[in-house]
C-alpha cells in the first residue's frame, strides 16, 4: 500500500512540475474573442498536438504522407448530428496550408486554407506546388473551435 501513495505522489508531483514548466499566459492576439468567453477553450493540461511527419525544415516529394500526433489530448470522430456539447480534453485535426496558428476560441473555417479531419483521423497526403509552404496542424472541438496551445506551426520544402 505504501509503494502505491509513493509512486501515486513522485507522479502528481512529475505532472505539477511537467504542468508548471509548459504552462503560459497566451498573449492578447490569442485570447479569445468576447463571443466566446462562456466557451472552455483550454483544451487539456499540458497536451499537445504535433507533427510527426514531415518535421520542421524536411524538403518533401508531392504525394508525402503527413501524419499528426497528439499527447495528453484525446483526438475522436466529432460525433454525428448537431453538436450542442463538447467533449472535454477531446477534439479532431485540422491541417492549414501557409497560414498561422489561429487564436484559442475561434471557430476553424471548413475551406481553403483549411483541411478538417472530423473522422479522426491523422494522416493525409501532400500534394503542394514546388517551394516552400507553412503547414499548421491544430486541434478543434466538437465545434470546431480551437484550445489553447493546440497547435504546431513547421516550414517545408516541396521539390
Amino acid at each position: 500500500m505504501s509503494i502505491r501513495f509513493v509512486m501515486g505522489a513522485a507522479v502528481a508531483a512529475l505532472s505539477l512540475g511537467v504542468a508548471a514548466c509548459s504552462s503560459s499566459t497566451p498573449p492578447a492576439s490569442e485570447t479569445a474573442p468576447a463571443t466566446e468567453a462562456a466557451a472552455d477553450h483550454s483544451g487539456h493540461a499540458g497536451g499537445r498536438v504535433f507533427f510527426v511527419s514531415p518535421k520542421d525544415g524536411e524538403t518533401i516529394k508531392n504525394g508525402h504522407r503527413a501524419e499528426f500526433g497528439s499527447e495528453m489530448f484525446t483526438i475522436a470522430a466529432v460525433p454525428p448530428g448537431e453538436v450542442t456539447d463538447v467533449r472535454a480534453g477531446t477534439g479532431h485535426f485540422h491541417l492549414g496550408f501557409d497560414t498561422d496558428c489561429l487564436p484559442a476560441g475561434t471557430v476553424i473555417p471548413k475551406a481553403d486554407p483549411w483541411q478538417h479531419f472530423g473522422t479522426g483521423t491523422n494522416w493525409t497526403e501532400l500534394n503542394l506546388t514546388p517551394g516552400q509552404h507553412t503547414l499548421v496542424v491544430q486541434a478543434g472541438d466538437d465545434k470546431h473551435a480551437t484550445m489553447t496551445d493546440l497547435c504546431e506551426k513547421i516550414t517545408v520544402t516541396v521539390q
